[in-house]
């Protein structure tokens, strides 16, 4: 206590720094590991796992996030207009000529899509027709703007879709191909909803149109499985549209700005598109899956704040028996002329000192392994998935708010033992100490 000085309160900056350094001198002793500076490593541990913790956890999050989000970008669109109810979208050349001139979207594709009852026939004839229900999507692969968004990855065959022998062609799924044995070449018998409906009013054979398999194209899927692919002439003829479609995908220059570019389209949808299309971005066509791993990500972040917590509520018993045990020195600078607002800072002060090194060490322990991880792959997924280690995608904001959210804790809980210590009687705990 020699080296106290009086205080005036219009030296707020001096107090600053002596209420720091009796916070420092009261937290870690110099001469000997006491009681309460064990408390307080025990305290920096507790944040420092904490912190560490929750930035590895959601780091990972993030990580499975992207993944999963690519990989359904890959054949998502950023933004979809869609017709409610079937084809009755009109494309014509002033949406065409829209599309054209917007400066963020770098590719437009029209298609025609629809359910269909397919009938294969093996090319050596000797196995018997194998019938399925399947989603087809025509698609116009002669327009340059729409080859850019569909460059699926071709693993047999190729992507000629014109009419070869007077057989249209088909691009179908691995996973389908793997089902029914298909092979490039098989010819593919497709009946529509709308010719068998015919067929049943009009009395008359259903009308059928018969394929070529062409090619067989590679997309990981996580939700629902790719479509068959045919060029959209050939689906207009099969589901009977003419010159309507089932709706647009647009590729935008950037991801960012499909909101934007949404809230542009929703301005433009009655005179462009009518008032039966819903406009939709990437997140909008999935949004079950997206909304479900958002919440995944936050549970965890509160489930894991618990351990900051714990830490925290260790924080506030250290501080009371320091209350307890430096009474007498708490006397003495208030008689020297330390103000209740003085002495709640020194305790402030404790907290927020615990919660800084604990905060900075978690921190960097956390984006130390993580940036590890990314590079190394040092957790391994159990089971084959698309990927075979933890993917991690480390994002400032949830960087930022786990260290404020650590230090609010660690003031929080220094705040009690604080107002404690600022409402001693000077006269009173020298008299009795």
């Amino acid at each position: 206590m020699n080296n106290i000085v009086y205080f005036t309160q219009n030296s707020y900056y001096q107090d600053m720094n002596i209420s720091r350094s009796i916070a420092r001198r009261y937290l870690f002793a110099k001469k000997q590991v006491s009681l309460q500076s064990a408390l307080s490593y025990i305290s920096i541990s507790g944040i420092t796992i904490g912190a560490a913790l929750l930035i590895s956890v959601l780091s990972i999050f993030n990580g499975f996030f992207s993944v999963i989000q690519g990989f359904l970008l890959g054949y998502d669109p950023e933004i979809r207009v869609e017709s409610v109810g079937g084809p009755i979208l009109e494309w014509n050349q002033e949406v065409e000529n829209y599309f054209e001139a917007h400066s963020q979207v770098s590719a437009y594709t029209p298609y025609v899509e629809g359910m269909a009852l397919m009938r294969v026939q093996k090319q050596n004839g000797l196995q018997p027709y194998e019938n399925k229900v399947v989603q087809l999507k025509g698609i116009d692969f002669t327009n340059n703007a729409s080859e850019q968004s569909l460059e699926v990855p071709i693993s047999q065959g190729n992507r000629s879709l014109e009419r070869k022998q007077g057989r249209p062609g088909l691009l179908i799924p691995e996973y389908l191909r793997a089902e029914l044995q298909l092979e490039v070449g098989d010819e593919i018998v497709l009946l529509s909803a709308r010719h068998m409906r015919r067929a049943l009013t009009q009395i008359s054979m259903p009308r059928t149109m018969i394929f070529e398999v062409r090619g067989v194209y590679q997309l990981p899927y996580v939700s629902s499985p790719p479509p068959i692919l045919m060029d959209i002439e050939a689906a207009h003829r099969l589901f009977v549209t003419r010159n309507k479609i089932s709706g647009i995908d647009l590729s935008l220059l950037q991801l960012e700005d499909a909101d934007q570019v949404k809230v542009e389209l929703e301005s433009q949808r009655a005179s462009l598109f009518g008032e039966e299309v819903q406009i939709k971005t990437w997140y909008d066509l999935q949004k079950p899956l997206y909304d479900v791993m958002y919440l995944e990500k936050w549970g965890a972040f509160l489930v894991l704040m618990i351990i900051i917590l714990v830490a925290a509520l260790n924080i506030l018993g250290s501080l009371s028996m320091i209350v307890i045990q430096k009474k007498r020195d708490i006397g003495i600078l208030r008689a020297m002329g330390m103000t209740s607002r003085d002495i709640q800072g020194i305790f402030i002060q404790q907290g927020f000192i615990i919660g800084i090194i604990g905060a900075i060490l978690g921190g960097g322990v956390g984006l130390l392994f993580s940036f590890l991880q990314d590079q190394y792959g040092l957790l391994k997924l159990s089971s084959a998935f698309i990927i075979d280690a933890y993917p991690v995608d480390i994002q400032a904001l949830d960087v930022v708010l786990i260290m404020l959210g650590t230090l609010a804790l660690s003031l929080l809980a220094s705040w009690l033992p604080a107002k404690r210590a600022s409402e001693l009687e000077p006269a009173r705990v020298i008299r009795y100490e």
